[in-house]
């Protein structure tokens, strides 16, 4: 049967408060709106739904059965209505974050901590990919905002771009396995032969460094490419090569270890948000990025 919601949603309200005029009340329509609505149900059924007498209003065998089903359907359209609600007001709804390993633990902690205390009933989901990864989930919507190291080439079709920070990238060696290197200015075709640790190259920092010494005409060939530069800072550590790493990763230079100084600096990069124009921006999404 093609029945209109709305005659179903009067004769909800009637059912349950058992009064035509309360449920013009409740409806915001006058009671003989609502009578004409419940008669057009009932002939729509062919069945008598409501007993009528001057005194009150009860259900029929027939009304009691088919308030039985439509109580829970008009209970799940509230509960979900109430939900995108809450998604606009704080009080509930979902929050999800792309950013990478590094990006998750030298940076996003503290401000998922601060977020969660402010909006506990908003639940954070976080994926955990790679910069350019995190892009195309954005991408595809399966994120409300990401936050990236920048430049991005996964970022080249998004306009809404927040810089939070600037940082630069070093290189890092052992103090026992490179002592000659500590007080040498490097230049980056010297640094060449010796072994390269850094990310592998889904990483933008990868991207970055390789696009670097390519506008040197330059070969980069990395001893070792790691998905955690937590790994890379541990091997040059024990002496497998230089590591190359964001400079937010080391919040405190280790005794053991010193930055390499090169005859150039290199460009700054930027700690960047990204969110998708395409998509409805919720209020928790439009909170975080203002936190951050």
């Amino acid at each position: 049967m093609d029945i209109n919601y709305e005659l179903y949603k009067v004769f909800y309200y009637v059912a349950t408060t058992l009064s035509f005029s309360e449920a013009s009340k409740q409806l915001y329509i006058s009671q003989s709106a609502v009578s004409q609505s419940v008669k057009v149900l009932e002939k729509k059924l062919n069945q008598h739904l409501f007993i009528r007498s001057t005194k009150k209003v009860s259900l029929t065998p027939e009304g009691e059965i088919l308030l039985k089903h439509i109580e829970p359907a008009i209970n799940l359209i509230k509960r979900g209505e109430t939900q995108i609600i809450e998604s606009n007001s704080l009080n509930g709804g979902q929050l999800r974050i792309g950013a990478s390993d590094t990006i998750c633990r030298y940076f996003l902690v503290p401000y998922l901590n601060n977020f969660h205390k402010q909006y506990p009933n908003v639940h954070i989901k976080v994926t955990n990919q790679s910069s350019i990864n995190c892009a195309k989930l954005l991408e595809g919507g399966q994120v409300d905002l990401i936050i990236t190291n920048y430049p991005n080439s996964g970022l080249s079709n998004v306009n809404n771009i927040r810089v939070i920070k600037e940082f630069h990238d070093l290189f890092l060696a052992s103090k026992n396995y490179y002592p000659e290197l500590e007080n040498k200015t490097m230049t980056l075709k010297s640094l060449c032969s010796y072994p390269i640790l850094m990310l592998d190259r889904r990483s933008t920092t990868s991207e970055f460094l390789h696009n670097i010494f390519q506008q040197r005409q330059l070969d980069l060939v990395p001893e070792i490419e790691l998905s955690s530069n937590d790994l890379l800072i541990d091997l040059a550590r024990i002496g497998l090569g230089v590591a190359f790493l964001p400079d937010f990763c080391i919040p405190e230079m280790p005794d053991d270890l010193f930055i390499v100084n090169t005859d150039e600096v290199l460009p700054q990069r930027q700690l960047v948000v990204a969110f998708n124009e395409n998509l409805p921006v919720s209020q928790s999404t439009k909170k975080f990025i203002d936190s951050l």
